[in-house]
């Protein structure tokens, strides 16, 4: 004998419901194109040029009315003639910012978590920043001058091979924001405040009458 599953009518609309929210979801994200790009810096070094290319990726996570970016070095770059100590390395960069909107977005990492042995790459951290769009369209994101300050000295290295974008947005610039205060003008009282307003100032002038009105009283007793 053979038996049939039987499917009730309840779950059928049920598993239906969560396919239809799961497609609204992946259609509601924001539409974004990463790939990882080859840099080749050219870096200006204490004790001279030196340069080098590194695998660069960006990505990018909604946060409020913008993006985290995260700029990842697959990589090192430049390197020392001395070993750098833990602490010792600290890098920055830039993200040129291109598309529908323009601009740069500053981005920083923490210090080198372990020595950096001397005449040997430097790894660099990722690197993040946010980023809040300006105008609303698709929006690139490409690696810009990297910057490595070590032992009191700067390295600068700049993309001399004109990279392509490591990270494409489709972005929507958020509306316009409240007008900020202190402007100079004072508050504006509603019709309820303004008659308690003017309540008040009646009653002190009625209050000012009377007294007035007293001490006339008085001085005509005593003449």
């Amino acid at each position: 004998m053979s038996y049939q599953k039987r499917t009730t009518p309840a779950l059928t609309a049920a598993v239906t419901g969560v396919a239809v929210a799961g497609a609204m979801v992946l259609t509601a994200a924001p539409a974004a194109h990463a790939t990882v790009v080859d840099v080749d810096y050219a870096c200006q070094t204490p004790i001279g040029p030196k340069g080098a290319v590194s695998p660069i990726d960006i990505t990018s996570v909604k946060s409020g009315s913008g993006y985290r970016l995260t700029m990842s070095f697959r990589k090192g770059v430049s390197s020392s003639p001395v070993e750098l100590g833990k602490g010792a390395m600290n890098p920055s960069a830039v993200i040129e910012v291109g598309g529908a909107d323009k601009g740069t977005v500053k981005v920083s990492g923490p210090a080198n978590a372990t020595a950096i042995p001397a005449n040997t790459p430097i790894k660099i951290s990722d690197l993040t920043g946010t980023y809040t769009p300006g105008k609303s369209g698709k929006v690139t994101f490409t690696a810009g001058v990297l910057t490595i300050k070590a032992l009191g000295t700067t390295t600068t290295c700049t993309p001399k091979n004109n990279p392509k974008p490591s990270l494409e947005l489709d972005v929507t610039a958020s509306g316009a924001g409240s007008t900020p205060s202190g402007d100079g003008e004072l508050p504006r009282t509603g019709p309820l405040d303004s008659a308690v307003a003017l309540g008040t100032l009646g009653g002190t002038v009625l209050l000012t009458g009377a007294a007035g009105v007293l001490w006339l009283t008085r001085r005509t007793r005593r003449v």
